[in-house]
């Protein structure tokens, strides 16, 4: 797949509710947890947007560009809308979006590689990560032309990743892993407890 027509999104606009601050926010051993995911992503695309609605710090680069959620609490879904939005309304020349969640600290640059170089975009619009028999519904290749379907369910109420991807159609892209689960994510303080652990260990 071509890297130059994909613009990389970082997710970053949850509310972090069960971890009770801003989780992107917080340092992990000496990195901002969101830094882990960009240091990753950064050299795969020649921008990289990361959507939130909080001020945030993240690892400095003239490639990312960080912007508000065209409109708060319509979830992952909303802040996918709002890459294509920023897109379209920049005249870019991007085909596809690829997405990724900030609280990721484990995923690692070559895993994005892989995913990549498996995808046939001729195949389908929708390609997710399938792993250990889960499917990870923020790590996604979305095309562009899928902007008005998702514009349209959003405005009638639909929330959640993976009933809309089910309902427009999806390809699981199968990856296997055998070390550390480069999937895991921190959604409360115990799983940051989790990560140091595992950090310390590696």
């Amino acid at each position: 797949m071509e890297h130059n027509n994909i613009l990389g999104t970082v997710l970053a606009g949850g509310k972090s509710q069960r971890f009770g601050e801003d989780k992107s926010q917080v340092k992990l051993g000496d990195k901002l947890l969101i830094d882990y995911i960009l240091t990753e992503i950064i050299d795969e695309f020649n921008e990289v947007l990361v959507v939130s609605n909080n001020p945030i710090n993240f690892k400095e680069s003239e490639k990312i560009s960080l912007i508000k959620d065209f409109k708060k609490d319509l979830g992952p879904l909303g802040g996918v809308l709002t890459a294509m939005k920023w897109v379209k309304d920049n005249n870019k020349d991007y085909q596809w979006i690829s997405t990724f969640p900030a609280d990721t600290p484990f995923f690692k640059n070559q895993i994005l590689k892989d995913f990549l170089k498996n995808i046939n975009q001729e195949e389908d619009k929708l390609f997710f990560i399938k792993s250990n028999n889960t499917r990870h519904n923020i790590f996604g290749i979305w095309s562009i032309d899928l902007i008005d379907k998702l514009e349209e369910d959003l405005i009638r109420g639909e929330r959640k990743v993976e009933f809309w991807a089910n309902s427009v159609g999806v390809k699981n892209i199968e990856m296997e892993f055998d070390n550390k689960d480069p999937f895991f994510n921190i959604n409360t303080k115990e799983d940051l407890k989790k990560a140091i652990e595992i950090l310390e260990n590696d």
